[in-house]
């Protein structure tokens, strides 16, 4: 993540917070990241230097119409900034920051299996127990971890995994 993209996003955060629109613009940022990652065409026209500024602008404007005035306006400054290659990265530190700013945070659940309601709750209880947060669960799918799940929240790993029980186990054991 550039140090520029990172400065963007804490502007459009600040802008949100002054207009008491944090949330539209999180929706909007969301959508953004979304529909960048899903179009490789408009990775390439946001990324072509043989695309003129006011022809992204009005691709981006009828892409996102329906997206709130201040996210307009990140576009119009990225266009004239010559930043608009950055856009889907401001729109992930925004994010990022959104979900700073509320507590949030993301924790990224590896399992077996898919996470079913039960053990989705068990793995929120827990990520409420180590930080005190609530967070949004990404799950990842291995199955060699054959079962159980690793609990993954910014710089903290809990292992519940079989594999990592086993092999616990097995240096137990040899010794």
């Amino acid at each position: 993540m550039s140090r520029a993209a990172i400065r963007y996003a804490k502007a459009v955060l600040s802008l949100a917070q002054d207009k008491k629109a944090t949330e539209n613009v999180q929706k909007d940022m969301q959508s953004i990241i979304a529909t960048i990652g899903d179009s490789a065409e408009l990775r390439m026209v946001l990324n072509s230097p043989l695309i003129k500024g006011d022809v992204k602008l009005a691709s981006l404007r009828e892409i996102f119409k329906s997206t709130s005035e201040i996210t307009q306006k990140v576009f119009d400054v990225l266009i004239e900034n010559k930043r608009v290659s950055l856009l889907a990265d401001v729109a992930k530190q925004y994010t990022v920051l959104y979900d700073q700013l509320n507590n949030r945070q993301v924790a990224k659940v590896t399992t077996a299996v898919p996470l079913d309601k039960g053990l989705s709750d068990k793995v929120q209880a827990k990520v409420k127990e180590l930080t005190g947060n609530e967070a949004n669960l990404e799950n990842v799918i291995d199955e060699s971890i054959i079962g159980g799940f690793i609990l993954r929240v910014g710089d903290l790993q809990y292992n519940a995994s079989i594999a990592h029980k086993l092999t616990s186990l097995r240096r137990e054991l040899s010794n």
